[in-house]
C-alpha cells in the first residue's frame, strides 16, 4: 500500500485547492481512483513522446526487455503495467556530434533499434504510420516510433533526410541546427521543413529558439511536436513554452508533450498535473500529451520513476476533474492525430511536388 500513498494527493498546499475543480468523486478511495485510471488507460493507452532507451541499452553487455531489465527504466512488463501503447524512441546524439560522425552515430542507433525490436517480437513492433500504430496495439505489441533524431544527423542534406525517412524516421528535432537558429529559419531551413512535410516527418521544436518555433508553425502544413516542453508560466525552464507560444501551438493543432522530468515540471505528481492543467487551459485539450523522458538521465518526479507509473498521474488528473474524452486525447488521441495528419499530408504532397535537392550553399546565395 505504500506505493499508493502519493497517488491520492488531496493537495493540501496553501492556496492550491483554490485553483482546482471540485472533486467529482469526493468519497472515492485512492485505490478506487487508481482502478479507474487503469481502466481508462486500458481503453486509451499512453503514446509516450520521448524515450532514450537506445542510448541506455548501448553500453549494456546483455539485456532482456521481455523478461524485465532493472538496468533501465523501460522494459516490456513495465510498459504493459503502465499501459503504454506507443513509444517514440529518441535517436539524439551526444553534444558536439556533427558532420559524418553525426550521420554515422544516428545510423548506428537505427541499427540498434531494429535489433532490439527484432529480438523482442512478443512485446515490441517497429512502425512507420498511424495505421501501423493501431495494428501493433491490436496485436498486443508496443508500437516503436523512430525519433526524434537530431538535426545534426541530416548534415545539411535533404538526401540524407530522405534516406533516414526510408529507414523509418518519423520525427526530427530542429534544436541546434545552424539553419534553424537564433535568426529563425534560413532558406535552406524552410526547404527542410517543406521536405519533412512531403515525407511525413514531424518537426520537434523543443529547445529551438522562439523565432524558429514561430516560423515553423507558420510554414508547416502538418502539426508540429514539442516532445519535451512544459509551461513556462508554471515553472521557468529554457525548453518550456510561454502562454503565447502555447496558444499559437494550439491554433496550429500542434502537440505539447509534457516531460516527466523534475527539473522542468517539478518533483511531484501534482506538479506535473499543474502543467497539464495550465496547457489545457492555454492551448486547449487537443494540444497536450505526455513525454516520459525515461532512460535519458534526468530525475523524475516522485512516483513517476519508470514507465509503469502512468496510472498514478492519470489518477491525479481524474481527481482534478479531467473527463474521459480529455484524458483520451492526452494519452493517445493527440499523438495519433498528429501522425495521421503527417501521413495524409505526405500522400497528398508527393502527388504534386518533386523532391527538391538543394543544399545550404544553393539556397543562401
Amino acid at each position: 500500500m505504500a506505493d499508493l500513498q502519493h497517488d491520492i494527493h488531496t493537495t493540501t498546499e496553501v492556496g492550491r485547492e483554490d485553483f482546482l475543480p471540485a472533486d467529482p468523486f469526493p468519497l472515492e478511495s485512492g485505490a478506487a481512483v487508481l482502478e479507474r485510471a487503469h481502466a481508462l488507460l486500458e481503453a486509451h493507452p499512453v503514446a509516450d513522446g520521448y524515450c532514450a532507451l537506445p542510448r541506455a541499452l548501448g553500453p549494456l553487455p546483455w539485456y532482456d526487455l521481455e523478461l524485465g531489465e532493472t538496468a533501465v527504466d523501460t522494459d516490456v512488463p513495465r510498459l504493459r503495467e503502465g499501459h503504454v501503447g506507443a513509444l517514440f524512441w529518441s535517436l539524439d546524439l551526444p553534444a558536439g556530434e556533427r558532420g559524418d560522425r553525426a550521420v554515422g552515430a544516428t545510423l548506428e542507433q537505427l541499427d540498434l533499434v531494429r535489433r532490439v525490436v527484432e529480438t523482442h517480437p512478443e512485446g515490441l513492433r517497429l512502425v512507420r504510420t498511424a495505421g501501423q500504430v493501431i495494428d501493433a496495439r491490436n496485436c498486443g505489441r508496443v508500437a516503436v516510433v523512430l525519433g526524434p533524431a537530431s538535426a545534426a544527423a541530416v548534415d545539411d542534406s535533404l538526401g540524407i533526410l530522405r534516406v533516414l525517412h526510408s529507414l523509418g524516421l518519423r520525427v526530427l528535432s530542429l534544436a541546434g541546427a545552424a539553419w534553424a537558429g537564433a535568426e529563425g529559419l534560413t532558406r535552406f531551413g524552410e526547404e527542410v521543413v517543406r521536405e519533412m512535410n512531403r515525407l511525413g516527418v514531424l518537426a520537434d521544436l523543443s529547445g529551438a529558439p522562439e523565432i524558429t518555433l514561430a516560423r515553423v508553425l507558420a510554414l508547416s502544413k502538418t502539426p508540429v511536436l514539442c516532445t519535451r516542453s512544459a509551461a513556462a508560466a508554471v515553472r521557468p525552464h529554457p525548453a518550456n513554452l510561454s502562454d503565447e507560444l502555447l496558444a499559437r501551438l494550439g491554433e496550429q493543432k500542434g502537440v505539447c508533450m509534457v516531460p516527466l522530468a523534475a527539473e522542468q515540471t517539478g518533483p511531484t505528481v501534482p506538479d506535473v498535473a499543474d502543467h497539464l492543467d495550465h496547457i489545457r487551459g492555454a492551448a486547449g485539450p487537443e494540444c497536450v500529451a505526455l513525454s516520459g523522458t525515461y532512460d535519458s538521465g534526468v530525475a523524475h518526479p516522485r512516483d513517476l520513476d519508470d514507465t509503469s507509473r502512468y496510472p498514478h498521474l492519470i489518477a491525479e488528473l481524474l481527481r482534478r476533474g479531467w473527463s474521459e474524452p480529455e484524458l483520451a486525447l492526452l494519452t493517445w488521441g493527440n499523438v495519433q492525430r498528429a501522425l495521421r495528419s503527417a501521413d495524409f499530408t505526405a500522400r497528398a504532397t508527393q502527388r504534386r511536388r518533386e523532391p527538391n535537392p538543394p543544399r545550404p550553399a544553393d539556397t543562401e546565395a
